[in-house]
């Protein structure tokens, strides 16, 4: 059984007030006006925060876990580095724009916070995702692949090279045998 540790009610409205906060801060110090938010609580494994576009739709993802055990932290790193991935697209659009760039490092430091692209926490006792891995060889060596690259072999007929002996890289077989 897991114990894993997540944010309760009353530390899940202090992240939202605390996104909220940032988002009237931006508003403050860019004259702008800045759209709700949706904030979502699902996110697991490494990353502690994501801010997600998809077509007309943007939130943003906590990892309630990782909240939890680093909450301070979290709250004073993590909440204004993903709201200012989304002020930076409002105002600048994604085309052109490094994720991390200058654009974001102003936004942070508007916000007063350091901007710093990844944290580093000790993920013992965090839950996250295995993704399943497949076994592939070159002339010189084997490779474990993800499923991602699997299936893009697998289905799009993509073929990958390996960077030491430039062989394609080629599923191996596994055999099974019947008994007689």
């Amino acid at each position: 059984m897991n114990n894993y540790k997540s944010l309760d009610a009353d530390q899940q409205q202090l992240v939202i007030d605390q996104t909220h906060h940032y988002l009237q801060r931006a508003e403050q110090l860019t004259q702008h006006r800045f759209n709700s938010i949706e904030i979502k609580f699902d996110l697991i494994g490494q990353a502690a925060g994501m801010y997600c576009v998809r077509q007309n739709k943007r939130w943003i993802r906590y990892n309630p876990f990782l909240f939890a055990k680093y909450f301070s932290d979290n709250i004073a790193n993590t909440i204004p580095h993903e709201v200012a991935h989304y002020i930076v697209e409002q105002l600048y659009g994604i085309r052109g724009i490094k994720p991390h760039g200058k654009q974001w490092r102003q936004i942070m430091n508007l916000f007063g916070a350091e901007p710093s692209r990844t944290c580093h926490y000790n993920l013992q006792g965090i839950p996250h995702r295995r993704q399943r891995t497949y076994s592939y060889q070159c002339q010189c060596r084997h490779h474990q692949l993800s499923a991602r690259r699997h299936n893009r072999i697998q289905l799009q007929g993509i073929l990958y090279i390996c960077r030491y002996c430039e062989q394609s890289l080629v599923p191996i077989e596994m055999t099974v045998t019947s008994p007689n």
